[in-house]
């Protein structure tokens, strides 16, 4: 029944979001969310995109909505990032055309060249900076805005071409520390609070562990490509080392593990982490991110120990009351749906003794979104008016029902929507 009310959940967005012309205006061209993945039109363009390549949708609606994103031009150069502007646009474009061989070719092929020219300048930017022993800011690196966002695409997308042996060269530098002010830091230290913006409350800085922010979508996405058989030069070390800093701030809880969205200077010194309450084990910054990037690292080095461990961490977040108490939302970035699905991805790779506990994590989740006796039809139209979350991709309804898909379905998607979250 749970598995039903996920799926009748799923079409009832779908319906709801069918037409660009009558969804809320935050998604419209005159929006200034037009151009975000997390937001606008290209984040609902996947939903529909994955229906129509699993047989469930159509195609028209997803054209529909890749038509109504590009009726103005998108933003390239220094102003875009991987979630705004001409990089998203490609991201839907090429999950749709993994389907439909040859369409968008013209599009695809210009947006490409803007995003190889923009990794370029980005990294010529960021190795001039890292030779005048100054630190990252995040955006230079991160999952949404940075060059792992870059790669995540184009090992997805181009996994021979260049473009993804550069950015790779990239993340393993990011792991050689860095002498800053007489102190020895991790090559990933960045002079900011997490938003990207001065902060008196993190003096120093601080090292991010996320997967949308920090250090976890480098994990993650050279653990891909080494998947993939894509190495350069240090690519193992550098996933040893990212490793090692991760098992020296993990911390016990109960049967399983977490491990702190970051770490301040002054914990730096300390060596030891400020007790804090139970935070929620979400994609962007938890424990279920940050474990799903390590079993795929201990896949590519070929760590059964190391895999089991983080399968267990992830059974373990997803059962304990207190951090499911933190989460409240069922959005797909640090929600209920987000939790199902990553648990889905963990579950297809797991080792044989964690694959079972995986899976029997997933119903009480989809339960927390669609609870027994509820109206499919009120779920999906509560998430889609709510204010805060909205129709979007990364916390509204379109990004929800991407989530529930395949734990409601037990199907592997049939798009690479979730490539973009370096989860798969």
């Amino acid at each position: 029944m749970t598995h039903t009310l996920a799926v009748r959940t799923v079409d009832a967005v779908a319906e709801l979001l069918a037409d660009p012309a009558t969804t809320p205006p935050e998604t419209d061209a005159a929006s200034s969310h037009r151009q975000h993945l997390a937001y606008g039109p290209t984040g609902i363009a996947l939903l529909h995109i994955e229906r129509a390549a699993a047989g469930t949708g159509s195609w028209k609606r997803a054209h529909a909505w890749l038509t109504a994103a590009a009726r103005q031009p998108f933003t390239s150069g220094p102003d875009s990032h991987p979630f705004y502007g001409a990089p998203a646009l490609a991201h839907a474009l090429a999950c749709a055309a993994e389907h439909l061989p040859g369409a968008y070719q013209r599009a695809r092929d210009s947006l490409d060249r803007q995003m190889s020219a923009d990794v370029r300048h980005r990294l010529t930017a960021a190795n001039r900076r890292a030779d005048a022993g100054r630190l990252p800011d995040l955006a230079e690196f991160d999952t949404i805005r940075g060059l792992v966002g870059y790669g995540a695409y184009f090992l997805r997308h181009d996994p021979a071409g260049a473009d993804v042996r550069t950015i790779l060269d990239y993340c393993v530098r990011r792991t050689e520390p860095i002498t800053h002010e007489d102190e020895v830091l991790p090559g990933w230290w960045t002079p900011t609070g997490p938003s990207g913006r001065p902060d008196d409350r993190f003096p120093g800085g601080h090292a991010n562990s996320g997967m949308a922010h920090g250090i976890g979508g480098v994990l993650a996405l050279l653990a891909l490509a080494a998947r993939r058989g894509i190495t350069v030069g240090g690519h193992r070390e550098a996933l040893h080392t990212i490793l090692a800093w991760l098992d020296r701030w993990q911390e016990k809880t109960g049967p399983g593990l977490a491990w702190p969205y970051w770490v301040t200077r002054e914990e730096l010194r300390s060596g030891h982490l400020v007790p804090s309450a139970p935070k929620r084990p979400s994609w962007c910054y938890g424990t279920v991110g940050v474990a799903r990037a390590q079993q795929l690292a201990a896949l590519a080095l070929g760590r059964a120990d190391r895999q089991i461990e983080a399968e267990v961490a992830i059974v373990a977040a997803l059962t304990d009351i207190a951090q499911l108490k933190a989460t409240t939302d069922n959005g797909l970035c640090h929600g209920f749906a987000g939790l199902a699905h990553v648990a889905a991805r963990t579950a297809a790779d797991a080792h044989s003794s964690t694959a079972g506990r995986l899976r029997a994590a997933v119903p009480p989740l989809l339960s927390a979104v669609c609870p027994p006796g509820t109206v499919p039809e009120d779920v999906a139209r509560a998430v889609t008016q709510n204010e805060e979350a909205g129709p979007g991709f990364l916390n509204g309804a379109a990004g929800m029902a991407l989530a529930l898909l395949a734990p409601a379905t037990t199907a592997t998607p049939a798009s690479a929507w979730d490539s973009c979250l370096l989860i798969a």
